[in-house]
């Protein structure tokens, strides 16, 4: 089976990041953008997802958060799709529920080639730990853009902000993990009647 691996070092005047992912990974993880909640959210990700994450991020955080988030979500999300390749013998949707305590979360998708975000989370607090909770939509919609995806995440119901993103991230991880996994029954056929996504 071909590798499905990927390096991206993504270099500018705010953000300087390397990221490494392999979609046939364990879940684990090395991840450092000098923001505590959102490596959080990220081990996260990479765990359920059980897709191996080396992430390194030096951003302007001493002016905001904006561009360390924003550029982990476009550099992430570009690495992913360039592991994925063709994308031949994908199963290509994914969907999950991740219930975390008093809140329930749903994300489906669709690795099309099409970018597009439906967001419906509202996080109760402006802040978790040091992150500003208004970034989660923008990382979101930046990972969708550079990975390709077409993603819904709803929040169904939930009260705490800590378990309303976390449950987000989580049902992320399970969807992702669903849609880049390989189908054994159509392991060398793009999953499209276009023939390419």
């Amino acid at each position: 089976m071909t590798t499905r691996r990927a390096e991206i070092i993504r270099k500018t005047k705010e953000t300087d990041i390397r990221i490494a992912v392999d979609l046939d990974g364990t879940g684990r993880y090395e991840v450092a953008t000098g923001i505590g909640f959102f490596d959080h959210m990220l081990e996260q990700l990479a765990r359920h997802s059980l897709i191996d994450l080396d992430l390194r991020c030096d951003g302007d955080l001493h002016i905001d958060q904006h561009h360390t988030v924003e550029d982990t979500a476009l550099a992430l999300g570009e690495a992913i799709a360039k592991a994925l390749g063709s994308k031949a013998g994908i199963r290509r949707y994914g969907h999950a529920y991740a219930p975390m305590d008093e809140t329930l979360t749903r994300c489906a998708l669709d690795i099309s080639g099409r970018p597009h975000t439906v967001y419906k989370v509202e996080i109760p607090q402006s802040r978790l730990g040091e992150m500003d909770t208004e970034l989660f939509p923008h990382f979101f919609e930046s990972l969708a853009q550079t990975a390709g995806i077409t993603l819904h995440v709803e929040t169904l119901y939930g009260k705490n902000s800590h378990h309303i993103i976390e449950s987000a991230f989580k049902a992320l991880a399970r969807a992702l993990r669903a849609g880049v996994e390989i189908d054994t029954r159509a392991k060398d056929a793009v999953p499209s009647t276009k023939g390419v996504l």
